[in-house]
């Protein structure tokens, strides 16, 4: 098997979205536009109410999937479908906008730290016009794989013969969130086919000889292997693996297609109220 190395290292930028909410962004930002399929990756977090508070009012997507874990914190989602969602604390919720969902995702605490991760991620032209899905996921429900003190979580994916409880045939998506004590060692293959990133949120790590601090994305380069050693005080990363569409990607804002006509087009169905034409199918476990 061939280790994957450090193809880039990008420094999570703090910005904010929504109205106001404070995060770190790196994927879809100058450093790192995407990383096909995966659009952008926001790592929002705060122990201060005012970063969080006003929460991210409605807004449309079109084009692609939302995909939140939530860390600590309580969000709800509506969306203008009438689906209604309760995301806590180690849930997840996969939402494949496709043709349009106009939603939000407001705070349901006054205080104490809210934190988790959002990654956008791409659809093909033939699924972008696509019907509406929403998935949400409570803590209990996400499974957990345990060892020698290395605790993973399986999101989306299969790990140690364990399957997470999102499944994306599209791009076969990998969404692990791995715990490691001081000193050990996490390897485990990847499809050589898939790109892949690493996402420190806790300590520190190191990968193929090169540090990698907290709030540090690294993507990864070729091979169908990955291996990280944590620090001294340990490690917590999220490992992110998903197959390429290899499609053209227009972007701006919330809407992601394949064309500038495609994108006008958006604009003009929100403007006109048709944006949101297909309710949802929801599913929560």
């Amino acid at each position: 098997m061939t280790t994957r190395t450090i193809r880039q290292t990008i420094a999570a930028v703090a910005t904010s979205d929504g109205a106001g909410v404070a995060l770190r962004r790196s994927i879809g930002t100058a450093a790192l536009k995407n990383l096909d399929p995966f659009l952008m990756l926001d790592h929002f977090g705060s122990e201060v109410p005012d970063d969080y508070l006003a929460g991210f009012p409605d807004h449309p997507h079109r084009g692609f999937v939302t995909f939140t874990y939530m860390l600590d914190g309580h969000m709800e989602h509506r969306d203008s479908l009438g689906n209604r969602g309760d995301l806590r604390a180690g849930g997840a919720q996969w939402m494949k906008a496709a043709s349009g969902v106009i939603h939000s995702e407001m705070p349901r605490q006054v205080n104490g730290l809210m934190r988790g991760f959002q990654l956008w991620i791409n659809l093909p032209a033939a699924e972008k016009m696509s019907d509406p899905v929403y998935q949400e996921f409570s803590p209990a429900a996400i499974p957990e794989v345990t060892a020698d003190g290395i605790r993973v979580r399986v999101l989306a994916g299969e790990h140690s013969g364990v399957r997470g409880v999102v499944e994306d045939p599209i791009t076969n998506v990998l969404y692990l969130d791995i715990t490691l004590p001081a000193g050990a060692v996490f390897a485990r293959p990847l499809p050589a086919t898939h790109n892949a990133f690493v996402y420190v949120y806790e300590g520190d790590a190191e990968l193929s000889g090169q540090a990698l601090p907290a709030h540090r994305l690294a993507v990864l380069g070729d091979g169908d292997e990955v291996s990280l050693r944590a620090g001294a005080g340990g490690a917590r990363f999220i490992l992110v693996a998903g197959r390429p569409i290899g499609e053209p990607i227009v972007q701006y804002g919330p809407f992601v297609m394949n064309s500038r006509e495609e994108i006008e087009q958006a604009f003009a169905d929100y403007r006109d109220g048709r944006l949101a034409r297909v309710r949802a199918a929801m599913h929560a476990v």
